[in-house]
């Protein structure tokens, strides 16, 4: 395997794992899905069987579920990383679920200080406003 072809597989793997992270998160997290989401945490915590728990907790994890979309990836891409055989299929699954992962924490970290500012600023204002 050359270098320019293990860099362009790099490149690949950093760019497909930004609709992964996407898609994981808008589901797990996001008001448009949240009445599924809602349904989904209750059948997890209230399901008769462990099979019944899991399958339905997979749906509110962004870990979790970043591997089924990962793997739905791979399916429609054909991406593998490394080797042209199964074990680059089995390479490029763990390593986008891992950047996903990391792409997702950023922005969550990038969400709690938005909303921090937002709110600080919004007391700021209330003070401002109480003082005059």
């Amino acid at each position: 395997m050359d270098i320019p072809n293990v860099l362009l597989q790099l490149l690949y793997l950093f760019i497909l794992a930004i609709p992964i992270a996407c898609i994981a998160w808008t589901v797990t997290h996001e008001e448009v899905f949240r009445e599924p989401r809602d349904y989904c945490i209750k059948r997890s915590k209230q399901g008769k069987t462990i099979a019944t728990r899991k399958f339905f907790y997979l749906f509110t994890c962004e870990y979790c579920f970043s591997h089924y979309v990962t793997l739905f990836m791979l399916i429609i891409t054909g991406y593998k990383l490394l080797y042209s055989d199964w074990r680059g299929y089995l390479i490029a699954g763990f390593a986008l679920v891992w950047i996903a992962n990391i792409y997702m924490s950023l922005f969550a970290m990038i969400r709690i200080d938005l909303k921090k500012e937002r709110l600080e600023s919004e007391v700021i204002e209330e003070e401002v406003k109480n003082k005059d």
